[in-house]
């Protein structure tokens, strides 16, 4: 008899592998056998045949596909949505607050029209005077300008509140199906994976929504230190079950006890620490088909006090409690903080978007241009000045999420995961300043693992460090700069692969969407400067 064990280890051999419609963990294990030495060492490869090949370690991890993170899953072009109110400039200095609230307040309350959507309130070119905060709150509706320079629909945050100038966020419920939950019945999961064993599926189907839970236990917390963390003032050591990740995924097969489901778990889960669960759930309240574009958003201020102010408009945007929504072609100026997206946050694109001037003082918690904290999203071709951490995510952040081909100029501290175990990132293709993915110690109120799971991918740095952190590895692949040991110079090193060399092919994300989703994918969300590999230019020339 195969006891539990035994299967565990077997479980790439299952027949579900070979319908599977993607790269699974037991084509990888074949294709491995017939690569050179070399090549055995790399990853992800390019094959004979054009196609990505991917290696996986002793325990069956392997990088997983990250191509389904932004709007539509991935490889979908944002809508234009009709315009059906117009406001125009007033003249003199009256607060527009009211009159634009409730234009989005007329448009929320239309009927929805197919696709999900209502319309596009049009702000007209000028300037409109904001005193307090702007909310959209309904599904399908769009705030949209007429360019994001400063001859554009300029929106002046005037005051000295710190608060978020535009906010898009629904009131998400999520409620767990009575009798759904399945233990996942493998000793430990690897991460990567998109096909494993219930203890049972029955009640299951394709097309299910389900949640993947893993535990965070003490003895998790305890092996990999963190409620060990050096202290000091403010330093709040790690609790079990404040680390728990609830994984969002609908499955794509159901074969005997196997499931597939659409996109792979990027964290380990392991007996050893708990174990892990599917549960099918019902959510309601989020808002979906919302958007942000064609805007220069901008903060008033005390001129001359640039590294100073701190009593004005905070945040430009924040998108939360939301799915398959989007920033595009929007520009802050003089913000702290520029689009934030929230832990409720899933399938959110921020494209073509610049932080500019930015006013605060320059330490903690201040000047992050670009920050997730949700699952599922991209940002793109977005620029950045003067930030702190120019791309971020936060703690817990779920992944896949992807930032690609984005530069970042005069940056005051570093990009990458900030703290308390964000996983499954792909940096794809980003320029400027340190990068990092370590173990942040008692920086900030006990920072510790910043993520897990974190893939740097031909970028360009000053200098950059991955480490290593315990069940997890953090990659380093084709990137430029100085290799860094980090704050914490003893934890194990990450995974270095080819340093001061780029990697083919040029972006992995767009290489996996091509691959899932075919070349006409690729050609809806990227721009000819992406296609040419002259990204860094084309930003350097529209922002500066």
């Amino acid at each position: 008899m195969i006891d539990r064990a035994d299967r565990a280890r077997m479980f790439p051999l299952s027949p579900v592998f070979f319908s599977s419609l993607r790269f699974t963990l037991i084509t990888c294990a074949s294709l491995l056998c017939l690569l050179s030495p070399a090549q055995a060492e790399r990853w992800v490869s390019l094959g004979e045949d054009g196609k990505l090949k991917y290696k996986v370690d002793d325990q069956w991890n392997r990088i997983p596909d990250f191509s389904r993170a932004g709007y539509g899953g991935g490889g979908v072009v944002l809508p234009v949505l009709p315009v059906v109110e117009t406001l125009s400039p007033m003249e003199g200095r009256a607060d527009d607050t009211k009159r634009i609230q409730q234009a989005i307040d007329k448009v929320s309350a239309r009927s929805m029209g197919g696709g999900g959507f209502r319309g596009a309130i049009l702000l007209k070119r000028g300037q409109y005077r904001v005193k307090d905060a702007l909310k959209i709150e309904a599904s399908g509706v769009v705030l949209r300008g007429e360019g994001q320079g400063k001859d554009g629909t300029v929106i002046l945050a005037t005051g000295k509140e710190r608060r978020t100038l535009i906010r898009v966020s629904g009131k998400l419920r999520v409620k767990e199906v009575d009798g759904s939950r399945r233990r996942i019945d493998h000793d430990r999961l690897p991460w990567g994976v998109d096909t494993f064993a219930l203890e049972t599926t029955r009640g299951y189907s394709p097309g299910d929504t389900v949640m993947v839970y893993r535990p965070s236990t003490k003895k998790w917390i305890t092996d990999i230190g963190m409620d060990s963390i050096k202290a000091r003032e403010n330093t709040k050591q790690w609790e079990p079950g404040d680390y728990d990740l609830h994984f969002e995924r609908v499955v794509t097969a159901v074969k005997g006890n196997y499931i597939s489901l659409d996109t792979p778990v990027v964290n380990a889960v392991s007996d050893k620490y708990g174990g892990g669960y599917v549960y099918k759930y019902e959510e309601s309240g989020r808002v979906t088909q919302a958007g942000i574009e064609n805007l220069r958003l901008v903060s008033e201020y005390e001129k001359g006090q640039e590294t100073k102010d701190e009593d004005h408009a905070w945040t430009a945007v924040n998108i939360d409690h939301a799915a398959n929504c989007w920033v595009r072609n929007v520009s802050v100026v003089h913000f702290c903080h520029g689009v934030w997206l929230g832990r409720s946050s899933k399938f959110v694109t921020v494209q073509d978007c610049a932080y500019l001037k930015p006013v605060s003082l320059i330490v903690g918690g201040r000047r992050y241009p670009y920050q997730m904290s949700g699952q599922l999203s991209l940002v793109q071709r977005c620029y950045s000045e003067h930030a702190r951490h120019a791309q971020a995510t936060s703690s817990k952040a779920r992944g896949p999420n992807v930032f690609l081909d984005c530069l970042a100029e005069n940056t005051h501290a570093d990009t990458g995961p900030h703290h308390r175990w964000a996983v499954g990132t792909l940096w794809d293709n980003l320029k400027g300043g340190e990068f990092n993915a370590e173990d942040r110690g008692n920086w900030g109120s006990g920072h510790g693992w910043a993520g897990a799971l974190q893939v740097f991918w031909n970028c360009e740095t000053s200098s950059i460090c991955v480490q290593k952190p315990p069940t997890s590895q953090n990659f380093a692949i084709g990137c430029t700069g100085k290799i860094d040991k980090g704050r914490l110079s003893d934890r194990p090193q990450g995974h270095y692969e080819s340093h001061g060399e780029h990697v083919k092919p040029r972006s992995l994300y767009l290489t996996q969407l091509e691959e899932r989703r075919g070349p006409h994918a690729v050609r809806m969300v990227t721009t000819k400067a992406q296609r040419e590999g002259t990204i860094y230019e084309e930003l350097k020339k529209k922002y500066r």
